[in-house]
């Protein structure tokens, strides 16, 4: 993955809703810093944040299978994104495939292009 790839799948973690707002954060000041002395910093915070955040798939089903998704998605998707999870999990996956999880996994996978 080269550096402008790199860009825009941290922007795309950054815009996924699924993203929390430390995460989102530290995506934003790791693109606030590129070019900057302060680029591998912020680089070596966003990769710690991704370490902390990401969601495995157990993560993604206890979480849809709770009150608070039933709140968010409405009971019927609630149902049917713990059900994916479910069958994901059946096949193998070991992380959740929301849209934040997917470009944090990326950025981890290639984290030598961020700095």
């Amino acid at each position: 993955m080269n550096k402008t790839e790199i860009i825009q799948t941290v922007k795309d973690l950054i815009g996924a809703s699924s993203c929390c707002n430390e995460l989102k954060a530290a995506g934003q000041n790791w693109l606030n810093a590129l070019g900057t002395a302060n680029e591998k910093g912020a680089a070596d915070a966003l990769l710690q944040e991704i370490r902390e955040d990401i969601a495995t798939i157990d993560d993604a089903i206890g979480f849809y299978e709770s009150p608070l998704a039933t709140q968010i998605f409405g009971a019927e998707k609630a149902k049917a994104l713990a059900a994916h999870s479910r069958d994901r999990k059946s096949k193998g996956a070991k992380w959740c495939d929301c849209p934040a999880s997917s470009a944090g996994l990326k950025i981890l996978e290639n984290a030598s292009a961020l700095a």
